[in-house]
């Protein structure tokens, strides 16, 4: 059973959320919130596994609360309809495991929520294409080929099996991979390595 918390500061919306994922059998809403430091208070109180995180709210905003709850074990998984520049970088800079748009389908949306919990950096499609036009300074360490290889599957949303099956190599191979660029990104999990490298313009010409 995966336990959420759902913040967002439009009651209608933390509803539709609610109604929408307590049809699954292994989700559970176990609490809600609507500002930033309400729920810092909510998931420090309930000890959920993911929080679902809109960003724009009066008074503290999500970007802060995604930041205080860096050292929380949960997953932050920001749900929002803002994809821009100043929005997305920030959020998974600050510890953000996904970033996902409100016209997100609800399928995807569960299948979503299901991969953060597993530690999968989730991003929509609009919020991937952004960040593959983007063009940075280039990076200070480099990337090998297949490394970059690796990272620019992991930025589509592929899962390390389906890296391994695109790329023709083991998963166990993949992860070593993984670890790599972690190390030389200075990074510690995948949506924060994508996060770089896009600022650091090495996947620049590999997104299709």
């Amino acid at each position: 059973m995966i336990r959420l918390v759902i913040v967002d500061d439009h009651p209608v919306v933390r509803d539709g959320l609610r109604g929408m994922l307590s049809a699954a059998t292994d989700f559970e809403v176990v609490g809600e919130a609507a500002s930033g430091d309400e729920a810092v208070a909510v998931v420090t109180a309930l000890s959920p596994d993911v929080v679902l995180m809109d960003l724009r709210m009066p008074g503290s905003d999500g970007l802060s609360a995604i930041e205080r709850l860096r050292t929380h074990p949960c997953r932050v998984l920001v749900l929002t309809t803002y994809d821009t520049d100043r929005d997305v970088l920030p959020a998974i800079k600050a510890g953000a495991t996904g970033y996902l748009l409100k016209d997100t389908p609800r399928d995807e949306l569960q299948r979503a929520i299901r991969a953060a919990h597993s530690g999968e950096a989730v991003l929509s499609p609009a919020v991937a294409t952004r960040l593959l036009g983007q063009v940075r300074q280039p990076a200070s360490e480099a990337l090998s080929a297949r490394e970059l290889d690796v990272l620019a599957l992991v930025a589509k949303g592929s899962t390390n099996r389906a890296v391994a099956a695109a790329l023709f190599i083991s998963e166990a191979t993949v992860k070593t991979h993984l670890l790599h660029v972690y190390a030389k990104l200075g990074v510690s999990d995948r949506a924060a390595a994508v996060a770089v490298a896009y600022e650091r313009g090495l996947l620049r010409g590999r997104g299709r």
